[in-house]
């Protein structure tokens, strides 16, 4: 008994040689059949080259496109060949030319010498698996494709668009169930001679030429009707990306493929020259007898496909740069910013570091520069503080820096003076810890002793942008961590806030806090809103501030009295 092996042929035809000598060698008889899109004299070489083999033969050769029925006459004139001149032969294996034994021949041989009435070929209805895609998963069996799918694309969508609106249905012949699986499979001798003897076989072939990708349908599903025992697998080794296409095998898949334990993998570059010197040539470095087990590199491929699809979370370079709301995840750790506690506290970065063990910077969107932490021109990732660099992309520059200190938590400072600062992207960063004290940019213009007309002017500009800034953090769109105070309720009891914000940090201690950063001297500042209130601008971020500051020795307000009935 003896297994025979079809080949599909369409390029590398130098390669399809060495893979038809190497089953051969072992035994196995080969039909190939070659793309009729090969041209004639490409076709006469290779098969002049192959001459020398006695158990190769060619068969009847038609014109493949994907997704289309040559590709299944094809397979029909290779099986009917293969039957007709090789009686000895029990199953037969489909391959393409790209296909690679894993395994020594002899050892397929005997593993279905074992299984001599079991049909190897995926074979599930489409409600059963989630493979399908491109939205057409029953409909490529009720609907008409006489369209290429790759060489007329419009026409075959507007087409497949017009039989929706008109409501047209194909009838499926009668006594078959539609299956779908891998094209890969390897059926007995009984199971593939019933199919092409069937006395149906025209009125199937008629249905078929109209399916869509009827190479992964035609002999799945009439093999449900002859099989006696269908093991819905295959022995060849074939995985897609997320995007239904194959995933292609190169030199360093080598220690992957001998890992899986399969007969065949596919599909292998043809420049893998470590591959086909590795399976093909060295005995020594085939996988040994042992039960066929895909599953073994599933988690591999999984992880592949997630990092192809997702990536790392918050990396963003060149060869991979997402769509806004496809990340996997935005930046890649936590991190916090500060708006309008280097205005209210002299030391704030300095004490905050203390506490935390954080890095902490300025503010690295000020419109100077970068204030990174310690006065650095240049940080982790060559990250430079020159502004023009920062603002040709914002973004980016906030996940480079994050990325590139990844393992110590950045703090930074920001304000409604660094007017490049992406807020949405921040606000709606499930990393970022946001704490704001709305109003405490104008501590700085108190302190500075310019021009009041100056003064009222930059006010108002400043407070339109910390209200901007305020409308974007409120947005029901944000899952940033925030807090905001108004400067007013913030001075009533720093503490208590100070120490919510570091302990949400995590910082190296979990102990009260015994020590505040040092508050700005805000003597006469409620004189200095009422100033900008007379001159018509009205400050109402800071919140309700007093005009004059109780003094030590002054009595505080009587409380007032409650009646209790």
């Amino acid at each position: 008994m003896s297994v025979g092996i079809i080949m599909l042929v369409h390029t590398a035809l130098d390669r399809a040689e060495k893979v038809a000598r190497h089953w051969t060698a072992s035994g196995c008889p080969v039909v190939i059949h070659v793309d009729a899109n090969v041209p004639r004299k490409t076709f006469k070489e290779f098969q002049a080259a192959l001459s020398d083999v006695a158990q190769v033969r060619f068969c009847k050769r038609h014109t493949c496109e994907w997704g289309t029925w040559g590709l299944v006459a094809g397979t029909q004139s290779a099986a009917e060949m293969m039957l007709a001149e090789f009686a000895d032969v029990r199953h037969v294996y489909l391959s393409s030319g790209s296909c690679l034994p894993l395994r020594p021949v002899q050892e397929l041989k005997d593993y279905l010498a074992a299984r001599p009435r079991t049909d190897f070929i995926e074979s599930a209805t489409t409600s059963d698996v989630p493979w399908t895609v491109g939205g057409l998963s029953h409909e490529r069996f009720v609907l008409r494709f006489p369209f290429s799918w790759k060489k007329r694309r419009f026409l075959f969508d507007k087409y497949v668009e017009l039989q929706r609106r008109v409501g047209f249905r194909r009838k499926i012949p009668n006594g078959i169930v539609p299956h779908m699986g891998s094209q890969w499979w390897c059926l007995t001798r009984q199971t593939l001679s019933a199919i092409l003897e069937d006395p149906e076989r025209e009125t199937y072939d008629t249905y078929f030429k109209k399916v869509w990708i009827p190479d992964e349908s035609y002999f799945q599903t009439l093999s449900r009707l002859y099989s006696t025992n269908v093991e819905s697998r295959s022995l060849t080794l074939s995985k897609f990306d997320f995007q239904g296409k194959p995933h292609i095998f190169y030199d360093d898949h080598l220690q992957l493929l001998r890992r899986s334990d399969c007969f065949v993998a596919r599909k292998i570059w043809p420049h893998a020259n470590k591959l086909y010197d590795a399976f093909l040539t060295d005995p020594e470095g085939a996988i040994k007898m042992t039960e066929p087990n895909p599953a073994k590199i599933d988690r591999i491929f999984a992880k592949a496909v997630e990092r192809r699809t997702r990536g790392r979370q918050g990396l963003y370079m060149q060869s991979r740069f997402p769509h806004e709301g496809y990340e996997h995840s935005i930046t890649s750790g936590r991190y916090s910013i500060f708006q309008g506690f280097s205005e209210l506290f002299e030391d704030f970065e300095p004490w905050l570091a203390k506490a935390t063990g954080a890095q902490v910077h300025g503010h690295i969107y000020g419109p100077e520069r970068a204030e990174f932490a310690n006065g650095q021109k240049v940080i982790n990732g060559a990250l430079s503080d020159a502004p023009m660099l920062r603002d040709y992309n914002p973004t980016a520059f906030l996940t480079n820096l994050i990325w590139n200190t990844r393992g110590e938590r950045q703090c930074f400072q920001m304000g409604p003076m660094d007017e490049t600062a992406p807020m949405w992207f921040v606000a709606k960063d499930p990393n970022a810890q946001i704490s704001v004290i709305s109003g405490a940019w104008a501590v700085p213009l108190f302190k500075s002793n310019r021009n009041f007309a100056d003064l009222r002017q930059e006010a108002a500009h400043l407070q339109k942008l910390e209200a901007e800034q305020l409308k974007v953090l409120r947005s029901i769109w944000a899952k940033a961590r925030i807090r905001i105070w108004t400067m007013a309720e913030f001075i009533e009891a720093p503490m208590e806030p100070l120490q919510t914000i570091i302990d949400e940090m995590g910082g190296h201690s979990l102990r009260r806090l015994s020590e505040a950063p040092k508050m700005a001297d805000l003597t006469g500042f409620g004189q200095f809103l009422q100033n900008l209130k007379n001159q018509g601008m009205h400050p109402y971020l800071m919140g309700d501030f007093p005009v004059a500051q109780p003094g030590l020795n002054q009595p505080k307000p009587p409380r007032k009295p409650y009646l209790v009935q």
